[in-house]
């Protein structure tokens, strides 16, 4: 292996065309100096040099060895550059992944603040369940994770978020329950229900629905939230979702209705323990960190 050391030196005796010139540059003795090109020569196993010629000229060896000592030289600045970038210099891609939550809205503002700061930031951001995400986080294709609770963090860091995830009814709007402040198991036990897909959440509504599960008439799952809306402005049946999953809802045709006694979950943003990430990214989780310890105090 060549030390870069001698590849240096052997372009400033290349530049110089002469032993005395580049050594003067190079602060170092002319013997010093020929013997390290010597010693280089050795490594190469090849001439560099036409030792006759005055100016000193490179053999063919040497003129491809300036080619590459140049390449590898501006390869070793270029990486030193980038890893020590300053703050301003940031860049990349910190992929996000994350499900249809109220938590959501908190996540873009912190997205927003972090691409304020470092403008050359990109997101790619990744819709789905907390299972999925996890998967993708697992295999190492997505950094950064929003999932809603439950859910096993064993392999995660992660940060709680401060806000609550309100489990509701979806109701077509001109059905009498549309119009209750709120609404509880026995009411919606006869009633065709579109259940929540992921087997955690699933478990947590049916555990809601107390006795009244064992008879449930679910007509559906779903994954999404949006998706769950059109099923039930089709006449599917009534979907249960977070509050935060549809913040745009068409009220004239579709009623959200809380939940009674209340149902509510938690969220986290989360990442793999002990995973190697990018400078943007180990920089985008300290930025969380800051924020959302700023956001509660």
């Amino acid at each position: 292996m060549i030390e870069t050391r001698l590849l240096h030196y052997f372009l400033t005796v290349a530049r110089e065309k002469s032993i005395t010139g580049a050594a003067n540059v190079l602060h170092i003795t002319q013997p010093t100096l020929s013997r390290q090109m010597a010693m280089l020569e050795e490594e190469v196993g090849a001439t560099l040099f036409i030792k006759s010629s005055r100016p000193l000229a490179l053999t063919n060896e040497g003129i491809l060895l300036k080619r590459r000592a140049e390449e590898i030289l501006e390869l070793m600045r270029k990486t030193e550059d980038e890893i020590s970038l300053r703050e301003e210099q940031i860049e990349g891609t910190v992929s996000i992944g994350c499900g249809e939550l109220a938590s959501v809205k908190l996540l873009s503002d912190i997205l927003a603040g972090f691409r304020k700061k470092y403008p050359r930031i990109v997101f790619d951001v990744f819709t789905a369940n907390a299972d999925e995400i996890k998967h993708r986080m697992d295999n190492g294709l997505t950094d950064i994770g929003l999932l809603l609770e439950p859910v096993d963090m064993e392999k995660y860091e992660y940060i709680r978020m401060p806000m609550k995830e309100r489990w509701t009814a979806l109701i077509p709007a001109g059905v009498p329950l549309a119009k209750k402040e709120y609404i509880t198991p026995q009411e919606l036990a006869d009633i065709p229900i579109i259940m929540p897909r992921r087997q955690k959440v699933h478990d947590e509504v049916a555990s809601w629905f107390g006795d009244y599960y064992k008879d449930l008439k679910i007509s559906a799952v779903c994954n999404f939230s949006t998706n769950a809306a059109m099923l039930v402005k089709a006449g599917l049946g009534y979907a249960l979702t977070v509050e935060g999953g549809l913040p745009f809802l068409e009220k004239s045709e579709i009623t959200m209705v809380p939940l009674y006694p209340e149902l509510s979950a938690t969220s986290v943003l989360a990442w793999k323990r002990e995973q190697p990430f990018s400078s943007a990214v180990n920089r985008f989780i300290e930025y969380i960190k800051c924020f959302l310890s700023m956001y509660s105090s």
